[in-house]
């Protein structure tokens, strides 16, 4: 199995992302350059934190429009397997892959530090390797993870099980103290409704290995790649 992990002029988490990859789950990784539309055949592409296009306009306005975006859309449309982390995941609702928008946070602050997410869905491909419920500590750094939607989005996000991770107390108790950036429904990551591709705030890349003080992030590309393994 082959992972791709895009490059857009100011992604910063690329080079996170693909050592995950080659160096922690031991499996194949190539960037992918946001001007081309070549996917090079990878059975799962990454979309990275960063701020792509310096950001301008808002979070991912830019970045949807690249090359590589259309033909990661068509790749998700076939069902192939698109993580989106913190500006991966702005750039996938700019993009149509995910509903919703993700505004400035709560106190117009830039917020950097671990927090601890509740699994709320663990029946997709990139959470198949946790529990339901289970809670991980995964670091977060973003100044727009306000996540936010309309009511009948929500209801849909609800009713289809596509809300995949919650921020949450130690103990996994959904509070909004626990919320850093005052996401609606404390959300911090969804799904399609194919459930093949996910964005999320935290960055589960940046506690991978025991070097960075936690672990926990690494059970989202455990999971992918068993996801990749049984198909």
């Amino acid at each position: 199995m082959k992972f791709g992990v895009i490059i857009f002029p100011g992604s910063n988490c690329d080079r996170d992302a693909y050592w995950t990859i080659e160096h922690v789950m031991k499996q194949p990784a190539t960037y992918l350059w946001h001007e081309s539309h070549d996917l090079e055949n990878c059975d799962a592409i990454i979309v990275p934190g960063g701020f792509a296009y310096g950001d301008y306009l808002r979070t991912g306005a830019i970045a949807k429009f690249s090359p590589v975006m259309e033909s990661v859309r068509k790749f998700a449309a076939s069902g192939g397997l698109v993580l989106g982390i913190c500006n991966g995941f702005q750039i996938l609702c700019e993009s149509g892959l995910l509903p919703g928008a993700l505004m400035r946070n709560v106190g117009l602050k830039y917020v950097c530090k671990p927090v601890q997410v509740r699994v709320e869905n663990s029946d997709t491909p990139f959470t198949n390797a946790c529990r339901q419920g289970e809670v991980l500590t995964i670091p977060i750094g973003h100044m727009e993870g306000n996540y936010f939607c309309d009511s009948d989005t929500l209801d849909e996000l609800q009713k289809e099980n596509r809300i995949v991770f919650r921020y949450c107390t130690e103990v996994g108790e959904i509070t909004s103290e626990a919320n850093p950036n005052g996401s609606l429904e404390n959300i911090a990551g969804i799904c399609s409704p194919g459930g093949n591709v996910v964005g999320m705030m935290p960055h589960p890349e940046r506690s991978a290995e025991p070097e960075l003080g936690c672990r926990d992030g690494v059970k989202v590309f455990q999971s992918m790649v068993g996801a990749l393994a049984s198909r």
